[in-house]
């Protein structure tokens, strides 16, 4: 009973909204921040943080099975990777509705759109669209190796996130606190692939 309710679909999708709630609830509440900034502005850093945490997480996943072959957790992982994907989107669609309605006008969010903290946001944004549009299983289905072609972007949008993290905020810890691990992981994964061509050849 309780291996059918945690591989139910519901569940994991239970799990990846959990931290919209607080956030949707000051948002309806519409109380200030402690500092009396708005409830627009207090909400863009953790709605982009969990965007990006959940990105980290898609791509960590298939290094650390190689790490971990015989994991058991990461196998059950690896087949809902898409979730995590989906709700990287849903976060970061999130965060840039939050960030249109705080800026307030279409001129304010043009004065600042070359800054390097910016663009790279919106870049992030618009590679996450198509890979959630195509997230389905009739998607991977019809597109076949353009799928997987597609789904490489993923690395584009990443190093996007990390920079638009870093600049925003002007703050370089907490965001290699995040992005290092999948570094390491995939510098990992690409010696590893390398090492089995050379073994192959």
């Amino acid at each position: 009973m309780v291996r059918r309710v945690i591989d139910h679909p519901y569940f994991i999708w239970l799990l990846l909204a959990l931290p919209l709630v607080p956030m949707v609830l000051a948002l309806t509440a519409g109380t200030p921040g402690p500092d009396g900034k708005p409830i627009t502005e207090m909400l863009l850093h953790p709605t982009g943080e969990f965007s990006a945490r959940f990105l980290i997480i898609s791509m960590m996943l298939t290094p650390l099975r190689m790490l971990f072959p015989g994991s058991g957790f990461l196998r059950w992982m690896i087949k809902r990777r898409r979730y995590f994907g989906v709700a990287a989107f849903v976060y970061a669609a999130f965060h840039t509705i939050l960030y249109i309605v705080d800026m307030g006008s279409l001129r304010a969010m043009l004065g600042e759109f070359l800054a390097l903290g910016i663009w790279t946001g919106w870049l992030a944004m618009l590679i996450f669209v198509p890979l959630a549009i195509t997230s389905t299983d009739k998607a991977v289905r019809s597109m076949g190796t353009r799928w997987k072609t597609l789904q490489r972007t993923v690395y584009i949008a990443a190093v996007a996130t990390l920079l638009h993290w870093i600049f925003v905020h002007n703050n370089l810890g907490p965001a290699l606190v995040h992005f290092v691990p999948l570094a390491g992981l995939e510098a990992y994964r690409i010696i590893h692939n390398y090492r089995r061509k050379l073994q192959h050849a």
